[in-house]
């Protein structure tokens, strides 16, 4: 996992949509009075990562944790704790097993091989899905988090896109698509 090499695989789309995103991200930050910084760093490590695992590349999920960790902490202060758990018991620990799937699972030198997903485990992630809603629902209640009706429906999305990640199924992109629609 070269991140220079990882540059370099990118085709001239790729670059300009990775650095055309980051130019809205930092445009959209500093045209409103706001100091936090962490925001904006948050949010470019995020879009950064997101340009990696469209690829298959492993560094993607590297910056993945990197971003659950900085989201967490960004969660924390607006009081969204359904976010930071999910992201930290969820999001922090599904990228590193997929990033040491997608390195062990290669397609090419950069990219990971894509796995289908057997009937067997979409019941797994279906029945253990309604589980870890209900027990982290109860939990985010507890804490008063604001928008519980909205950080338990996180979580669900959350948890399907996290165990798809790690089942290394291209699906994974549609679950984090629902959880960024419904959020």
């Amino acid at each position: 996992m070269n991140p220079i090499k990882s540059i370099q695989n990118l085709s001239r789309f790729e670059k300009t949509l990775w650095i055309t995103s980051l130019l809205v991200i930092a445009i959209s930050y500093f045209s409103v009075d706001n100091n936090n910084y962490m925001t904006v760093i948050t949010s470019l490590v995020g879009a950064t990562a997101l340009i990696f695992l469209s690829k298959g590349d492993a560094l993607g999920q590297f910056l993945s944790i990197v971003f659950a960790l900085l989201y967490a902490i960004v969660s924390f202060q607006c009081r969204y704790y359904g976010e930071m758990i999910t992201y930290l018991g969820m999001t922090l620990p599904s990228a590193l097993v997929a990033m040491i799937n997608w390195l062990r699972h290669p397609y090419t030198e950069r990219e990971v091989e894509i796995s289908h997903v057997s009937r067997k485990k979409w019941v797994f992630l279906c029945i253990s899905s309604v589980f870890v809603t209900v027990l982290l629902g109860f939990v985010l209640k507890y804490f008063g988090t604001a928008n519980l009706l909205f950080s338990t429906i996180s979580v669900t999305t959350s948890y399907f896109a996290c165990m798809l990640t790690i089942f290394r199924s291209p699906y994974y992109a549609i679950a984090y698509s629902f959880n960024d629609c419904l959020v």
